[in-house]
C-alpha cells in the first residue's frame, strides 16, 4: 500500500519529506510488543477478575467487569487492523501471529480482512468500490440505525458470511480475487472447526468460563466499537484526498492506547506505511491539514448519528 495522498484541484497539502517518511516509518518488534502484550495482558487479568467475581458471588456482580472487558476484547479489532498493514512488528513472522490469533478472538478471518480492508484504502469513500460502504447498514428508520450503532447487525453478518464460505466453500464479494478465494474458503473453515471445538470442551467440561470471560463481553463491546468506526469516515467527503474523506478524533490517552493510535485516522489514511506508535508525531506535522476534526467519540458519534438521519430524510 503506497503513502499517497491524492490533493483535489486548489488543495494545497503539506506532504512528508523523504527523509521523514523514512523516519516516521520505522517498525518496531519491541513497541509491537509492548502493545500487543500490555492488551492482551489487560484481557487476561479481566477475565481472571470476571471468573473469580462469578465463582463466589454470581454473574450479576460480574457484569461491570464484563463491560470493561468488553470495550477491550472488541478493540482487538486494531491489532488485527494493524497486523494487516504489517506495521505492528518489524517482523512478519510477529504481525501474522498478533493477526491471526486476535482475528480468531473477535470473529474476523484475517485473511478475509486483509483483502477487505487493502480495498478500503485504495477506494476510501467511493460507493460503488469501497467494502466499508458497500457491507453498510443503510437505516431506513431510527430503530435500525440504533441497531448499527449498536454493531450487532454487523457481527451477524459477518459470522453468516464466515458460515458460507465455511458451509457452502464460495466466494463472490467482489474484493476477494480469483486467486485468493480457495485461502479464504480454508481460513473460515478452520475459523468453524475451531469454534466448534471449543464448543464442545466448553459442553464436556460443563464450563461457562468462554461465555462469561469471552463471548458475551465481545458482544458487548460492539457498542464501543461499532460508534468509533463510524466515526473515522462518516459524513467526510467522497474524494480521493485523505485529509479530507477522513476524520481524525482527538481524545483522551487511554483510548488512544487501546485503539492502537487510530483515532489519527487521517494521519492513518495518508500514510498508511507508518506504525502506529508513530502517529502522534506524525499529527504534530500534518495537523494543519486536517479538514475533518472530531472532538471527542460523543460529540462525534452525536455528529455522526445526526448525519445518517439527514442522509435518511433526503432520500
Amino acid at each position: 500500500m503506497s503513502d499517497a495522498t491524492v490533493s483535489e484541484p486548489g488543495h494545497r497539502l503539506k506532504p512528508l519529506t523523504p527523509a521523514m517518511l523514512r523516519e516516521l516509518s520505522v517498525r518496531s518488534n519491541v513497541r509491537g510488543a509492548a502493545q500487543s502484550l500490555g492488551h492482551y495482558g489487560v484481557i487476561l487479568l479481566l477475565g481472571a477478575l470476571i471468573w473469580k467475581v462469578t465463582a463466589t458471588w454470581g454473574v450479576l456482580w460480574a457484569l461491570p467487569l464484563m463491560v470493561v472487558q468488553g470495550y477491550v476484547v472488541a478493540f482487538l479489532f486494531m491489532a488485527v487492523h494493524e497486523t494487516a498493514h504489517k506495521t505492528a512488528f518489524r517482523s512478519r513472522g510477529l504481525n501474522l501471529a498478533v493477526g491471526y490469533l486476535s482475528a480468531f478472538i473477535i470473529g474476523l478471518p484475517y485473511e478475509y480482512y486483509c483483502l477487505f480492508h487493502w480495498d478500503h484504502h485504495r477506494y476510501t469513500q467511493d460507493p460503488e468500490r469501497d467494502p466499508e460502504l458497500i457491507v453498510g447498514v443503510k437505516p431506513a428508520s431510527d430503530t435500525q440505525l440504533a441497531l448499527a450503532y449498536s454493531g450487532l447487525l454487523q457481527v451477524a453478518g459477518r459470522l453468516q458470511l464466515m458460515l458460507g464460505h465455511a458451509l457452502i466453500g464460495k466466494v463472490t464479494v467482489p474484493w476477494i480475487p480469483e486467486s485468493k478465494r480457495a485461502v479464504i474458503v480454508t481460513e473460515a473453515r478452520i475459523h468453524v472447526a475451531l469454534y466448534a471445538l471449543l464448543l464442545a470442551l466448553s459442553l464436556w467440561f460443563s464450563s461457562a468460563l468462554l461465555l462469561w470471560v469471552w463471548i458475551v463481553p465481545l458482544i458487548i463491546g460492539q457498542f464501543f466499537l461499532r460508534p468509533y468506526l463510524y466515526a473515522e469516515h462518516t459524513g467526510c467527503d467522497r474524494t480521493r484526498s485523505a485529509f479530507h474523506n477522513t476524520r481524525t478524533t482527538y481524545t483522551g490517552a487511554v483510548v488512544k492506547w487501546f485503539a492502537w493510535n487510530m483515532p489519527y485516522h487521517v494521519e492513518h489514511h495518508a500514510y498508511p506505511s507508518i506504525p502506529f506508535h508513530a502517529l502522534p508525531k506524525l499529527n504534530e506535522i500534518v495537523d494543519g491539514e486536517i479538514v475533518h476534526r472530531g472532538r471527542g467519540y460523543i460529540r462525534t458519534t452525536r455528529e455522526t448519528w445526526a448525519w445518517f438521519r439527514r442522509q435518511r430524510q433526503a432520500g
